[in-house]
């Protein structure tokens, strides 16, 4: 049995659409990514799902290199738009083989982002003086940080009311105005909710009835800037030598939940990408751990 390639597409935007809960705008950046690829299948007289090789998708790539109007990083989000296609085409059954699978990234993928191991986000997360209002507020923010994933401007910008202690999720305000709902976990939950009971009252002036969440001495909320300085002093605190940034702790997040097993479409919607190209840059682990794999076990390697 054969499938169109008009199908095949249409089946998988409704998967994103129905399964997956993709915004208009993700659903629509894949629109453009693939109609491309579709475009050279059909004009080449290929009209099935079957007829898609290899071959196809690099003569659909190199076209696109050879342009100079065309960037590295968008022929590589067609390529990451055109292999989570043929993902769902061979989970479904409709095909048997991935023909993307062995098609490398171009280079601009490879500068792998700057993360912290297991290790020492622990030693990171113990660094803040829980005695004090600070100290606490602190911990509190690097658990959530850690556990969602959220850009530094969301964090500070994190109302009371956007967080759901009895759900155990958060709601972010990202770029755009697009609004996410993110799970935060039982340890941050746990901090969150300590932070609220102790910290934040004791930080709070009598009568402020600010609806910040995390918020200072001096009134008012935690500043982008003010938080940065802090996660400097406990990472120096921890004996971290790698120079720390929140949104480094944003790869963190990211390439933790891919190195045990996420699903990269689930980790693109936690952390607000609206091109899944971005999310595909922490996919760096798996590969680092295949080649372990590969070393350790391979009888040629030893």
């Amino acid at each position: 049995m054969t499938t169109s390639i008009e199908a095949a597409f249409s089946m998988f935007t409704t998967y994103l659409k129905a399964e997956r809960g993709l915004s208009r705008n993700t659903l629509e950046s894949y629109g453009r990514d693939i109609s491309g690829f579709m475009a050279m299948l059909q004009s080449e007289g290929k009209e099935n799902v079957e007829d898609i090789g290899e071959d196809e998708i690099r003569q659909f790539l190199s076209s696109k290199i050879d342009d100079e109007e065309v960037k590295t990083r968008t022929v590589a989000r067609y390529l990451v738009s055109i292999r989570q296609w043929m993902k769902f085409l061979v989970g479904d059954g409709i095909i048997e083989t991935d023909p993307s699978e062995h098609i490398d990234m171009p280079k601009y993928l490879q500068n792998d982002p700057v993360y912290l191991t297991e290790r020492e986000v622990d030693a990171l997360l113990n660094a803040p003086d829980e005695s004090t209002p600070e100290g606490l507020r602190d911990r509190a923010m690097i658990e959530l940080l850690y556990a969602t994933g959220l850009r530094v401007s969301e964090l500070v910008g994190l109302g009371v009311r956007d967080v759901d202690l009895d759900s155990g999720c958060i709601t972010a305000h990202g770029k755009g105005g697009k609004d996410r709902v993110i799970p935060m976990g039982e340890y941050a939950n746990a901090w969150i909710r300590r932070y609220l009971d102790v910290s934040r009252p004791a930080l709070m002036h009598d009568g402020d009835e600010s609806a910040v969440l995390f918020t200072t001495r001096r009134g008012g909320g935690m500043t982008r800037q003010g938080f940065w300085k802090n996660l400097k002093r406990y990472a120096l605190v921890a004996g971290i030598k790698k120079d720390l940034s929140p949104h480094k702790l944003r790869h963190t997040f990211a390439t933790h939940l891919i190195s045990h097993g996420a699903d990269l479409l689930a980790v693109q919607e936690m952390l607000g990408h609206a091109d899944i190209s971005s999310t595909q840059i922490y996919t760096h682990v798996s590969r680092e751990r295949m080649k372990a794999v590969f070393v350790a076990c391979h009888p040629r390697q030893g």
